[in-house]
């Protein structure tokens, strides 16, 4: 016989447990295995009030797909009658079932740099950060059409006064604003620096586009109180380093002072040298070699005897 375990009940639900209800372990059990089979049903969990003669008994689904699931078996009866009726048969995640995340819409769920060549990302038809452009320009007077395109007027839509709040604000507190690290390492401000243009919008008041390769904020909108190593003004100065001593001296020469009686001793010795290696180097004329050859044979024979 499976142990009843009373689950805690909705603070909203004061009726007391059903004694009928609660002992009909054995009638859930079976509305369960009904609705899906013997082998996913387990244990008794224990069983939950839902209203007057209203109660809901808890069964472990073992069911290898839904870890931690369990089985609802709901039941009722009717005022003095003893017959239980089930009312459904449902599975429902536990504590620790694991289940999908919460949905949401994929509008909220794209994030800046998820975009990807090809991909389109339509601007919702009451975006905020949008208002009606002005396009009508029938008949327009030249100068009026000179400066709706300055402006950029002939838009359907364009930036409205909260859209440019919101882009300022996000500019400024990112990565490229007066806050971030860089910036609060160096004394130099953008607003100040040769690579630095002002937006022509009105947004240029405070910010404007980078035009240094060598700095962090190349090709992006930079506050004007931004600022990095590289700006227009910086100037390194460099301390004149010592030179090093060579160790050797390529730079001279040396006197080697000589006497005229030291010079003439050195030149007959090295001309008797240089006769000494012709010599050697000189080959052997023929009759040297035949008389040579003949005492070589007269040594030998006597060896023999």
């Amino acid at each position: 016989m499976s142990i009843v375990t009373p689950v805690k009940a909705s603070e909203s639900v004061r009726a007391k447990p059903d004694a009928v209800l609660a002992a009909a372990v054995d009638p859930a059990r079976e509305a369960a295995i009904a609705e899906t089979g013997a082998a996913r049903v387990g244990e008794h969990l224990g069983y939950l009030v839902e209203g007057e003669r209203l109660l809901t008994h808890y069964f472990a689904s073992t069911h290898p797909g839904y870890r931690g699931w369990r089985w609802a078996v709901t039941l009722t009866r009717a005022s003095r009658a003893k017959t239980v009726t089930v009312n459904e048969v449902v599975m429902l995640p536990g504590d620790e079932a694991i289940v999908a995340p919460e949905w949401v819409p994929w509008s909220d769920r794209v994030q800046p740099g998820d975009l990807r060549p090809g991909d389109l990302f339509p601007s919702l038809p009451d975006d905020p950060r949008l208002e009606p452009g002005f396009t009508d320009t029938t008949g327009a007077p030249e100068e009026v059409l000179t400066v709706v395109e300055e402006l950029g007027l002939g838009r359907e839509r364009v930036l409205s006064q909260y859209g440019r709040e919101d882009a300022a604000e996000r500019w400024y507190a990112g990565d490229f604003g007066p806050a971030s690290p860089i910036a609060q390492a160096v004394p130099y401000k953008c607003n100040s620096c040769g690579y630095w243009i002002r937006l022509a919008d009105s947004l240029g008041q405070a910010f404007g586009g980078c035009t240094n390769e060598m700095a962090p904020g190349e090709g992006r909108i930079v506050a004007y109180d931004y600022g990095c190593g590289a700006h227009s003004d910086v100037v390194v100065e460099s301390p004149d380093q010592p030179s090093t001593e060579h160790a050797f001296d390529t730079t001279g020469y040396d006197e080697l002072a000589i006497s005229a009686g030291q010079l003439d001793d050195d030149l007959v010795e090295a001309d008797a040298v240089q006769a000494e290696i012709e010599a050697a180097a000189e080959p052997t004329s023929d009759d040297e070699l035949v008389e040579e050859t003949a005492d070589a044979l007269v040594e030998e024979t006597a060896d023999q005897d």
